[in-house]
């Protein structure tokens, strides 16, 4: 079974609801830009480059629904920037809006093809990062390899084979025989979302807790940890969904390579290191319930969505492009040569 996170028809986005999953599937049709950003809020779609396309979309939208009541880029420029506020860490999204901006004028008719072939474009673009990721992730995933996975870097997250997961997907095809311990990644348990998809594939997985991670590193013959990311700095310095740091340090313990799936999308050369990102902080209502019941103490909570894992923890950056070191020169050359 194949499931689809993302799929636009003439003015309808339809979003895979993850927030039901895996137990079930439900597709929910949006043609309201400002019910895309609540979307995008409540994590109905996840994952930086599904939730720059779901914005990319959202600005589709917002232009169908223009009245003529105000100048119609007045008019975007504040769907653009509700759409922009929704989520703050993953660069993926301003990086699609800053693309979608670019396309409007006030010519209502001619914008609104513009920016539906802009989107799709950029939804286009995913598909083939995610392949090109794979192949280079591909040389590490020799017969009977084991990985560790954290949060849902899939399918799901993305257009089609997801960053992390893609060199999966396309070894499965190959025959090649390897294991996947996915880390269910509280409080949302976007993990669990990686081990429904991949058993779905038929890879063989198995969802630990995060803080089984280690005891898994210790005991079993783990050859490299594989994640995702939401932004990478200019040190090459990687926030990415909490319970990353932890999983790079106790990788780092063990001497297992510790690689980031980083589409360049998700790199942001404008800040130097992962201390000049925004945080995220959710409600605390994620971690006090599971669902409508409640598993906490009334005390206070502290959730931020990610964490930043410093570059010297990170074996390599795995981009579509190849793999770099996660430092400046590196990343500043990659940009050079690829005109970044």
């Amino acid at each position: 079974m194949t499931l689809k996170a993302i799929q636009y028809n003439d003015g309808v986005l339809t979003l895979l609801d993850q927030t039901k999953l895996p137990h079930d599937i439900t597709y929910i049709d949006y043609t309201d830009y400002e019910a895309v950003a609540i979307a995008i809020e409540d994590m109905v779609v996840r994952g930086a480059p599904a939730i720059g396309i779901t914005a990319a979309y959202g600005v589709v939208l917002g232009a169908l629904q223009y009245n003529g009541e105000t100048s119609f880029s007045h008019y975007m420029e504040s769907v653009i920037k509700r759409l922009a506020n929704t989520r703050p860490t993953a660069i993926n999204l301003l990086w699609a809006l800053n693309r979608m901006e670019k396309e409007v004028t006030e010519d209502v008719n001619p914008t609104i093809k513009a920016l539906e072939a802009l989107a799709e474009t950029i939804f286009e673009e995913d598909k083939k990062i995610n392949e090109q990721i794979g192949h280079h992730t591909l040389s590490l995933i020799q017969p009977n390899t084991t990985f560790i996975t954290h949060c849902n870097p899939g399918s799901l997250a993305t257009s089609m084979l997801g960053t992390a997961t893609a060199g999966f997907y396309l070894a499965h095809e190959q025959g090649i025989p390897f294991k996947v311990f996915s880390d269910e990644t509280r409080p949302r348990f976007q993990g669990a979302l990686t081990a429904f998809e991949l058993s779905q594939a038929g890879i063989d997985v198995t969802t630990i807790t995060d803080s089984t991670a280690a005891s898994v590193l210790q005991q079993q013959e783990v050859t490299a940890v594989i994640v995702g990311c939401d932004r990478v700095a200019l040190n090459g310095d990687v926030v990415n969904k909490i319970g990353t740091l932890p999983l790079a340090i106790a990788a780092n313990f063990y001497n297992v390579p510790f690689y980031v799936a980083a589409p360049t999308p998700t790199f942001d050369l404008t800040v130097r290191s992962g201390n000049d990102i925004p945080i995220e902080e959710r409600n605390t209502r994620e971690v006090t319930h599971i669902q409508e019941i409640q598993i906490a103490a009334d005390v206070p909570v502290y959730n931020p969505a990610f964490d930043i894992t410093p570059n010297h923890l990170i074996t390599g950056l795995i981009t579509e492009h190849g793999i770099i070191e996660a430092n400046e020169h590196d990343i500043t050359k990659l940009f050079e040569e690829i005109g970044g």
